[in-house]
């Protein structure tokens, strides 16, 4: 059971920054605007920013749960998250890839909660079972918890063999007095079809891309990873949280280029990586019409958009 404490330790980040350029044929028809899927009511009477949100607040309090925007996309999530903190938006000049976005909200976060352990959420994930997923990403804050050098990330057990996924091998168990998780072997990004048939019969994970980790381990391993990119922004983080934030990060961002925290940061970096298998409940990256319309049919969704 949780102490209060080590509660008021976690927090989460949500990553709400991205153009979502892949579903835009299908959010224009939802939505009537070029707005990015994740502020788009796919799946029902809620955006995904919004069924995200709620999934999350089932093991992280709301007031310490960080949401990572771009600037340019102010008029679809400033309805949908007008009773969030300012404190709690991390608002990017542009959007310059997953890598930036998270290193920026754990800077943010250094400076509000230097102890956190910290659960990193994509905001357009299609999950069955909310209660069982969170149930994982508890079990995952207790291998933090017991053993603060691993980052844990949540593996999704494949029903296919899927290209567009990023796929984990599972390596040896490691021993942990409350969770199976294994040492993670290696990544596989976006596989041809003969490949991630063979993934799939080698019993390798869906990557979801959601991981927790202490704030300090995720600082360090990006340190490590992309030592240009971290003095980058260490450079403007006394400016975080002041009047100062806006003009220093917007010259930042101005001088980097787009990175991506699997590819640049985890896989240059698997030691001290786990993984968890999550069995027992469906998910789906939503990123093609494809995959949407899979969801709907197999979860028997008629969203008002559809039905028109």
């Amino acid at each position: 059971m949780q102490s209060d404490n080590e509660t008021q330790r976690r927090w989460a980040i949500i990553l709400a920054g991205g153009e979502g350029k892949r579903l835009s044929s299908l959010t224009q028809r939802i939505a009537g605007d070029s707005r990015p899927k994740q502020f788009c009511f796919v799946l029902g009477d809620s955006s995904l920013i919004e069924q995200t949100r709620r999934r999350v607040r089932l093991s992280v309090a709301d007031d310490q749960i960080l949401v990572v925007l771009t600037r340019a996309h102010e008029r679809y999530y400033g309805p949908l998250l007008e009773d969030m903190r300012q404190q709690n938006l991390v608002i990017q000049p542009d959007n310059r890839g997953t890598a930036a976005a998270i290193l920026h909200s754990l800077l943010r976060l250094a400076k509000l909660a230097p102890t956190a352990s910290v659960a990193i959420f994509p905001s357009d994930h299609f999950i069955s079972d909310d209660r069982h997923f969170m149930r994982d990403v508890d079990q995952a804050f207790e291998v933090v918890r017991s053993r603060p050098e691993l980052t844990v990330l949540l593996g999704i057990a494949p029903d296919s063999a899927e290209t567009a996924y990023g796929w984990v091998e599972p390596g040896q168990p490691i021993a942990t007095s409350n969770a199976s998780i294994f040492d993670v072997r290696q990544f596989w990004e976006k596989p041809s079809a003969e490949t991630a048939k063979r993934l799939l019969d080698g019993a390798w994970l869906w990557n979801s891309f959601v991981m927790v980790a202490r704030l300090s381990t995720l600082l360090g391993t990006v340190m490590l990873a992309m030592p240009d990119l971290y003095r980058s922004f260490t450079r403007v983080g006394s400016s975080l949280l002041t009047s100062s934030e806006e003009p220093s990060v917007e010259r930042l961002y101005a001088s980097i280029g787009v990175t991506d925290f699997s590819r640049d940061v985890l896989a240059r970096c698997p030691t001290n990586l786990a993984v968890l298998p999550v069995h027992g409940c469906e998910w789906s990256d939503l990123g093609e019409p494809e995959r949407v319309i899979d969801v709907l049919s197999r979860q028997k969704i008629q969203p008002r958009w559809k039905v028109a």
